[in-house]
């Protein structure tokens, strides 16, 4: 199959749920949760599982890229998504599961989420009718589960730059491995534009950033000197992170642990992230 007859098939079929590595889809049809009206299977498609360099320099990912080659192929360009993707399910799970998938399930506790949102990704989706059309990542979830396609567009690939400074994930779950998240946060620092990006997880009825404390703390680093981190500064990025979370208590964890957990793990990340960017501090 091609990629036009993909999307002449979705045009013709806009109920058809798109399959790629079908982690997501095939569970919740063996569990009866959901019986869509035709599949529309994407692995024929060769082009959806390359990636490459655009001319802008950002790297364009295919929708099914696994998780397996984007931590072999990309993890050195891309740390913050890669942490993200070694979390996920078992070595089978990330062999034949795709961010582009990630991306179509829109779960609120979607691994590959808080990365893409803490990067400033874009979504490059397609309809056989429009063209192409470029969602960012922030903009992409718009409910539970729910994300902003149209009924006949497909995810052809996601646009993100190469990490110009420290990323981090960090996720909790109730096992260490083959768990869904508790709750989950991502930061990327962009010295060159004196910038934070954030992403929360499983933290609110979409993945979501914490804009706030991404503006409280670009203003309040020494970018310049690279001074130490200031605990006061680490303590109000975690308190400003919490409080961009809206959670619920479900039979993973309550709202009050999802938001006390968020501070510690924004604290965490940030101080590890700096650890790595001071390390070159200039001296006054």
């Amino acid at each position: 199959m091609s990629w036009e007859e993909a999307l002449a098939a979705k045009a013709a079929h806009p109920g058809a749920v798109p399959v790629q590595g079908g982690t997501d889809v095939m569970v919740e049809i063996n569990f009866d949760v959901r019986r869509p009206e035709a599949l529309l299977d994407l692995n024929p498609v060769r082009e959806l599982a390359e990636w490459d360099v655009a001319e802008d320099g950002r790297l364009r990912v295919g929708a099914g890229v696994t998780y397996t080659r984007l931590i072999e192929e990309l993890g050195d360009r891309l740390p913050g998504l890669a942490q993200a993707a070694r979390t996920v399910g078992s070595p089978q799970i990330r062999n034949r599961g795709t961010i582009g998938g990630n991306l179509g399930a829109a779960s609120p506790a979607g691994d590959g989420h808080p990365p893409l949102l803490a990067a400033g990704a874009e979504i490059e989706v397609e309809s056989a009718e429009r063209g192409v059309r470029m969602i960012p990542a922030a903009e992409f979830f718009t409910g539970v589960k729910r994300n902003a396609l149209r009924g006949d567009e497909l995810i052809r690939a996601f646009w993100i730059a190469p990490a110009s400074g420290p990323q981090y994930f960090s996720k909790i779950g109730t096992r260490n491995a083959m768990v869904i998240a508790v709750c989950s946060f991502a930061i990327a620092l962009h010295p060159e534009r004196r910038r934070v990006g954030t992403g929360l997880g499983s933290a609110a009825p979409t993945p979501r950033r914490a804009t706030a404390a991404e503006e409280f703390l670009a203003a309040e680093l020494d970018w310049e000197r690279r001074r130490p981190l200031d605990p006061a500064v680490a303590r109000r990025f975690g308190e400003l992170v919490s409080a961009a979370a809206s959670p619920i208590d479900d039979v993973r964890g309550t709202a009050d642990y999802r938001r006390h957990a968020l501070a510690v793990m924004a604290r965490r990340t940030l101080t590890w992230a700096w650890n790595d960017y001071a390390p070159g501090r200039k001296v006054s």
